[in-house]
């Protein structure tokens, strides 16, 4: 094969076995959790646009996060399963660039909606008589847009840069999707400086949207900690806690996993990494969200009535 990212024309995505049977388990796993997400996230999405009651600033954030998990996992998970049951590894350049575009364009709007859902917590509970003022109808459809559209400019960026760069080690990706850090391996030893540099400033920009989310909960634990009611602390505390476990969540795997130091990078480490940030968190934020947010769940058992 030519030292030219030219003349490859698929990649071979990681194959988590290469028994046949641990080929269908591994299919029957990623199945089970990609419904679950698939259900999760779809009754969110549902509720919320079918309840007149939940047309709040809150819901219609949560209502955009529920959406980019759906694009998430869908843009990973099933190329993976398809993979293990016809037992290839394959996937097309055109497809490799398309689906490293969509996961990085999603899960880049998902931080910077996560970082407006904590100035929406922030709102609520710090100034709740401005809350109407700040977060208007308008003010929130142009935050959501404005994360969307970061989302979209960090993914243009990030993939033209990637795939621009001379491919010298093969087309074998270390990982069951493809993955900026694992296409940067095959780069030439001097060509991949440069997405290097503009990951770093990522981690910047991240690093900064970080800091206003823990600054923005400091206050909020600050203000919770002063309501007089046992009720009232426990409410506050339910719409926070959940966004803060996402948080958590996401950040964690998503920043361990690309600023790690090659020292401690292993093939099943980059490997569990990868399923922390990229399929957990999709499957999960549904229960979380909806475990403690008894309006929520009382908005879900009316419409689950309402269609038996």
């Amino acid at each position: 094969m030519s030292n030219s990212s030219s003349s490859i024309s698929q990649f071979l995505l990681l194959a988590f076995a290469d028994t046949r049977e641990l080929q269908l388990l591994h299919f029957c796993l990623f199945l089970g959790i990609y419904l679950a997400a698939l259900l999760g996230n779809g009754l969110i999405i549902i509720t919320i646009a079918c309840d007149h009651r939940l047309h709040t600033p809150m819901y219609f954030f949560l209502l955009n996060l529920s959406v980019l998990d759906l694009g998430c996992i869908s843009t990973t998970v099933p190329k993976s399963m398809a993979n293990s049951l016809w037992d290839t590894r394959a996937i097309s350049y055109t497809g490799c660039v398309g689906q490293l575009f969509l996961f990085t364009f999603l899960f880049s709007t998902e931080y910077c909606l996560l970082t407006v859902m904590a100035y929406d917590r922030y709102v609520a509970i710090c100034h709740p008589l401005h809350y109407g003022t700040l977060l208007g109808s308008r003010a929130c459809v142009h935050m959501a847009a404005a994360a969307w559209a970061s989302g979209f400019l960090n993914a243009e960026l990030h993939t033209a840069n990637t795939f621009s760069l001379p491919l010298c080690h093969g087309n074998a990706v270390d990982q069951f999707f493809c993955e900026i850090p694992q296409i940067l391996k095959l780069s030439c030893s001097d060509a991949y400086l440069r997405e290097t540099g503009f990951i770093l400033f990522n981690v910047c920009l991240d690093f900064g949207c970080f800091v206003f989310i823990v600054v923005s909960y400091v206050q909020i634990f600050k203000a919770v900690l002063r309501i007089p009611s046992q009720q009232g602390r426990h409410k506050a505390f339910s719409t926070c806690l959940p966004h803060l476990a996402v948080v958590s969540l996401f950040l964690i795997s998503a920043v361990f996993a690309n600023v790690k130091s090659p020292s401690i990078s292993s093939l099943l480490l980059d490997l569990v990494v990868a399923f922390l940030y990229s399929v957990v968190p999709p499957a999960v934020n549904p229960f979380i969200y909806s475990m403690r947010n008894q309006e929520l769940k009382d908005a879900m058992w009316k419409l689950r009535t309402r269609c038996l």
